[in-house]
């Protein structure tokens, strides 16, 4: 079983992704690793979260930073939003994600910080064991 989905948005997002893993890799988390625009190919991306066994997302975004809110809008398990740094300093996807609209949680952590993602999904996975 997989604990924790880490999805990206892009590829120029891998420095923070490499965070992620590289925390959850150290804490022997299981994880699986996948890249999906909401917007370029958003079928695929409902797809790979209605057939993934993952109990919390990690959503890696910039800019208008849509990931985090669509996979909680198709799940009802927990997304933790990470913002990217782009041209506003990643304020843009900071608020994208904290902003989501009632009955669509998302977690924010700050702006880049993949580690604080991974160390909040492993606590959240230890609180219901």
């Amino acid at each position: 079983m997989t604990e924790i989905a880490v999805i990206s948005g892009s590829k120029s997002d891998k420095t923070v992704v490499d965070k992620v893993v590289q925390t959850l890799e150290k804490n022997g988390a299981s994880y699986e690793q996948r890249m999906f625009s909401a917007h370029r190919n958003p079928r695929e991306l409902e797809r790979y979260i209605e057939e993934t066994d993952a109990r919390i997302f990690i959503a890696i975004a910039g800019l208008s930073a849509a990931l985090p809110g669509v996979i909680a809008s198709r799940t009802a398990r927990p997304v933790i939003g990470v913002p990217i740094s782009g041209t506003l300093g990643g304020l843009d996807a900071l608020l994208s994600i904290a902003q989501m609209p009632p009955g669509v949680p998302v977690a924010c952590v700050g702006i880049d910080s993949g580690e604080n993602a991974a160390l909040l999904a492993l606590r959240m996975l230890e609180s219901r064991r």
